[in-house]
């Protein structure tokens, strides 16, 4: 008997591999913050229904039919019996709500992401490919306002107006990233904190930084935006190794 037999009320079967997939991996990379932060994708066209992880539940142990599909216009949805965590319907609400291009958003607080965001300049210099992919693509936040809840996702989700910039390094807090699918946000959250690890270890060093102009930065950050193809196949990738592990996340 399929999954989707024994779960015949459960919609978007596909998107939510897609997405357990990614839980499973951000916890493998140690990217998690235990059982808080939260991954969300829009399932209608004006994205104000999105799938969402459950309330406290470890990303290592998300599966597909664990997500919960959310409306972000109904104010009574955190009296329900399967609430969601109040912050994750604030932020992500909130960037659902207004930012109808934001078909995904993930939100973490990885290490190297979050030390950017702990800088006084969180700007990301180009001192690498990877850096250069997020070249004038990154809103910084500096107005952090406490936990997420209704008004400071409010908040957030009015910095994220510009398509082009699909990364807020939010100030004190982490990082969010949006994106048109989940491979795509996944893909763009993953290379994001390689790119932040390489930023602060070259600060370590103590050492100048080799940062590339301008024309070489927009350049190499538009032909990576069209590459083809790399961010469907990444999470492909991913979920072979897990299915060659017998890992339960597509039940």
């Amino acid at each position: 008997m399929s999954v989707t037999e024994l779960h015949p009320n459960i919609t978007h079967w596909q998107e939510r591999v897609d997405m357990a997939a990614a839980f499973r991996w951000t916890a493998r990379l140690n990217m998690h913050e235990g059982v808080a932060n939260h991954f969300s994708l829009a399932v209608n066209d004006d994205g104000t229904r999105f799938l969402m992880n459950p309330n406290q539940k470890h990303f290592a142990r998300i599966k597909a039919s664990d997500l919960l599909e959310i409306d972000a216009n109904n104010p009574d949805t955190l009296t329900g019996p399967n609430a969601p965590d109040p912050t994750a319907w604030g932020l992500h609400g909130g960037v659902h709500r207004h930012c109808p291009h934001a078909r995904c958003v993930m939100h973490v607080h990885s290490i190297f992401a979050t030390v950017l965001a702990s800088l006084a300049d969180s700007t990301l210099p180009p001192i690498d490919q990877n850096c250069a992919t997020f070249y004038d693509r990154i809103v910084v936040d500096d107005g952090y306002g406490g936990l997420a809840f209704e008004d400071e996702g409010e908040r957030c989700a009015a910095l994220l107006t510009d398509p082009k910039k699909k990364v807020m390094v939010m100030g004190n807090h982490g990082v969010l990233v949006i994106g048109d699918s989940i491979a795509d946000t996944f893909n763009r959250l993953y290379y994001f904190e390689r790119a932040a690890e390489t930023y602060i270890r070259a600060l370590q060093t103590g050492q100048p930084l080799r940062v590339l102009p301008h024309e070489i930065a927009e350049k190499t950050a538009q032909e990576l935006e069209q590459y083809p193809e790399q961010d469907v196949r990444h999470l492909a990738e991913l979920k072979a190794i897990l299915d060659e592990e017998r890992s339960n996340y597509a039940t």
